[in-house]
């Protein structure tokens, strides 16, 4: 040990190599780390936006089967679908698994399935597929209407503007909050509302008083038919609160606009619309008149709706009870197993949706329990999520 350390001390060593050798190690290593923390960034992001594969199959597939079918698939509906005394859902979607999963738990867990009629909206790209899917799957007693956005033809519609799809948005909205400390803390909370397409429900429905607006990521564990006897008092649209965020809090995004401040915002996945109200209150041309005006002003921006939709139900919002609906399964990890098993409605709002890979595992099981996986279609292109 003595010779060792005797020849260690023998060897000159500048310590100034040594120090430029270590943070060119750092630097190195830091870099790489950056690389990796984007390419995982990105990779994410694109398995967030992108259709799987199996799903892209299973759309193709029943596109194909649509055309080649010697079924009368243009044969019309029962009147059903104009009957304003039955409970018509709607729904918008482009996407066939998961608007047949919405729709397979709400009609599972009720008593009368026979007075329930589902309306699903969606595009030219996806129209095909799902009427062909709704038509040879049944859901007991249920009514199943498709309809092609694009193909409607509106009276008025405003500018005769070319009707196209669009889905309940999410928002990501991020606020400064100052604790007991005085030190500073980015808050961050997500919202899901109504799309320009949502603004069209009391022309694209003219028979129809009253409808439940379903978003496509949702899943249902209680009968819902309660909410047709809920007394809205007089007000437009019913929806689960979410006073996390207070319209005071979006002073940003609704620029030289009076609000009450002190008004929770309110969240798209389960909401009751009454049509003949809204009509009243001219709701679709106000929409249309902010939006406008926001367009004029600011240029169209992605936070356009989430400002004018908020200020449009200004007011004409009655708050469900929280029990309807537990929001957040497609970003949030921590929720209790008691909220998940009592909530009415579970809503996969955020990026994690459930029939995608990196959906949340705690959560995905309860929303698979209502595919049929054994189906032809879903074997042939191996849809398993």
């Amino acid at each position: 040990m003595e010779a060792a350390i005797a020849k260690a001390k023998s060897c000159p060593v500048d310590c100034n190599n040594v120090d430029k050798k270590l943070r060119q190690l750092v630097d190195l290593t830091e870099d790489e780390a950056n690389f990796h923390r984007k390419q995982s960034a990105f990779l994410y992001q694109l398995a967030v936006q992108t259709m799987p594969k199996s799903l892209h199959c299973l759309s193709m597939r029943l596109t194909v089967e649509y055309f080649r079918s010697p079924l009368d698939l243009e044969q019309s509906l029962s009147e059903k679908v104009l009957n304003p005394d039955l409970h018509h859902y709607v729904i918008f979607s482009r996407n066939l698994l998961a608007s047949s999963v919405a729709i397979n738990s709400t009609v599972q867990n009720t008593e009368e399935s026979e007075k329930q009629v589902f309306h699903v909206l969606t595009d030219r790209e996806n129209y095909f597929a799902m009427k062909l899917w709704f038509f040879i799957n049944k859901y007991r007693e249920a009514t199943v209407q498709v309809l092609n956005i694009e193909d409607l033809k509106l009276n008025n519609h405003y500018k005769l503007a070319p009707l196209h799809l669009s889905l309940p948005e999410e928002f990501r909205v991020s606020f400064l909050r100052v604790d007991k400390l005085s030190s500073y803390q980015i808050r961050t909370e997500y919202l899901s509302i109504f799309s320009h397409s949502h603004y069209l429900l009391p022309k694209i429905f003219p028979t129809l008083k009253k409808i439940v607006v379903l978003d496509d990521d949702i899943l249902t564990q209680r009968d819902l038919s309660e909410l047709w006897s809920v007394d809205m008092g007089g007000k437009v649209i019913g929806a689960v609160q979410f006073c996390a965020v207070k319209l005071g809090q979006l002073k940003n995004y609704l620029p030289r606009y009076s609000v009450s401040e002190n008004s929770c915002a309110w969240m798209s996945g389960v909401n009751i619309i009454d049509l003949s109200r809204w009509r009243e209150h001219n709701l679709t041309e106000t929409f249309q008149r902010l939006v406008q005006e926001m367009s004029t002003e600011e240029g169209l921006s992605e936070t356009t709706a989430l400002s004018a939709s908020m200020l449009t139900f200004q007011g004409q919002v009655y708050a469900l009870d929280d029990s309807w609906m537990l929001s957040g399964l497609g970003l949030n990890y921590g929720h209790e197993d008691d909220a998940l098993r009592t909530a009415a409605v579970l809503h996969f709002n955020g990026n994690m949706k459930p029939w995608l890979e990196l959906g949340i595992p705690k959560y995905k099981s309860s929303w698979r329990k209502f595919l049929n996986l054994q189906n032809q279609f879903l074997s042939d292109c191996n849809v398993n999520p």
